[in-house]
């Protein structure tokens, strides 16, 4: 039966503290020495916690049921009550609510040191889809407000432009700044937690393009004919002649190569493969990648820094010789070429691996040759500075070859 604000008030302790019920889960607590509090007692996944909603005369019974109502509907919303309660007192004493948007920011900001400095690296990504997807849905929300609801509908959006890569990684940014959240005490549960079965399916990974040993001599002959700069095609052939990727072709600097020791050494810095290590281990002890060169990248390397100025990088840009040439130069150029969808600049490494692997050369001095981690697990951190002589042979013999294929 309800109680009445008669009731409650005349209400007087006994021996021992005792409960009086009124409806949906209210209470009065009467103490045995006399205090009166409101519980709320509510199902939440498969228990029965209950709450205070305040002592009674300051809080009166009219009162008590709208509080009451209040915590009820949080819980239809999927909102545990007690979470929304220390978010309040947790306000009360900062002046501010943690809304999304604020923890987005210093989840973002613990995170930031610990990505690398790439133009399309994980911090730009980051801060892009932030930007543009997850704050806008979910920004002024208080972080413990927000429900799996939310998330699923703000992760929805993304998949309905079909950027299922992007919702991918949203899913994952989600997951660490809601448990960045419970571990910085701002909520209990993450609302993100296993959104992956839910999640649209992606479509198979396409790879980069690349060419068999067969289509080499037919690409050689299109490259000494196309209708590009000379340096542009100096820079696809020494991908062609040692396999780097194409930001360590770019960004090479005149001072790492020992043209009489045939030998190129990339700062372990500049190596998308180590920077991960270098920013778990810090940088000492990281060794640099050891390319050895052979004859013709030698002369290759010889004669595009003669193009192109002779400026501290080896491939100066054009308009400002203090930066590299663009990033899409060898793609643009093989376009141009014919190779739209058969081939890119990074498809060029893959090219030389599955050749190399063909040609019956060992996997480990072909992984290094790459900068790859390699078959060896005692290895996989650094066998980029391993097998150097036995490389030189390798990429000699590489060279020679596709010489072979011009002469044939």
């Amino acid at each position: 039966m309800p109680l009445t604000d008669t009731a409650v008030r005349q209400t007087k302790p006994k021996d021992k503290d005792y409960s009086l019920s009124d409806t949906a889960g209210l209470s009065l607590f009467v103490a045995a020495k006399g205090t009166k509090a409101w519980h709320f007692r509510f199902s939440w996944h498969g228990q029965q916690p209950r709450i205070s909603l305040g002592t009674y005369p300051e809080i009166s019974l009219k009162e008590a049921r709208e509080r009451r109502d209040e915590a009820r509907s949080l819980i239809a919303r999927g909102v545990d009550p007690r979470s929304q309660r220390r978010e309040e007192k947790r306000a009360a004493s900062t002046g501010a609510v943690k809304t999304f948007e604020v923890v987005a920011k210093e989840w973002y900001d613990f995170k930031l040191p610990r990505w690398a400095k790439a133009k399309k690296g994980a911090a730009v990504q980051a801060q892009l889809y932030l930007d543009k997807d997850l704050v806008p849905a979910l920004g002024k929300l208080p972080i413990a407000d927000v429900r799996r609801a939310d998330v699923l509908a703000a992760l929805r959006v993304v998949e309905k432009r079909g950027a299922l890569n992007v919702a991918r990684k949203c899913r994952t940014w989600l997951n660490e700044i809601f448990r960045f959240g419970i571990a910085s005490d701002y909520l209990e549960t993450n609302p993100a937690a296993d959104l992956d079965i839910v999640a649209a399916k992606e479509p198979p990974e396409k790879h980069n393009p690349m060419l068999r040993q067969k289509e080499l001599k037919e690409f050689l002959e299109a490259l000494n004919g196309a209708d590009v700069t000379e340096y542009t095609k100096s820079a696809i052939r020494i991908l062609l002649l040692t396999a780097v990727r194409t930001g360590e072709l770019r960004n090479a600097m005149w001072s790492q190569f020992d043209l009489d020791g045939a030998l190129w050494t990339i700062p372990a810095s500049s190596v998308k493969q180590l920077q991960k290590v270098i920013r778990a281990k810090g940088g000492d002890n990281v060794p640099p990648y050891l390319v050895p060169l052979s004859r013709q990248a030698v002369a290759e390397v010889r004669k595009v820094h003669e193009l192109t100025g002779r400026y501290k990088l080896l491939i100066a840009g054009r308009s400002d010789p203090s930066k590299p040439i663009s990033d899409g130069t060898v793609n643009v150029a093989l376009r141009r070429m014919g190779y739209e969808g058969r081939l890119t600049g990074h498809g060029i490494r893959a090219t030389i691996s599955t050749a190399l692997n063909e040609m019956g050369y060992n996997e480990d001095w072909i992984e290094a040759q790459l900068s790859h981690a390699g078959s060896s697990k005692i290895r996989k951190t650094y066998n980029h500075a391993e097998y150097v002589e036995q490389r030189r042979g390798m990429m000699q013999d590489w060279a020679d070859y596709l010489d072979g294929l011009m002469t044939a």
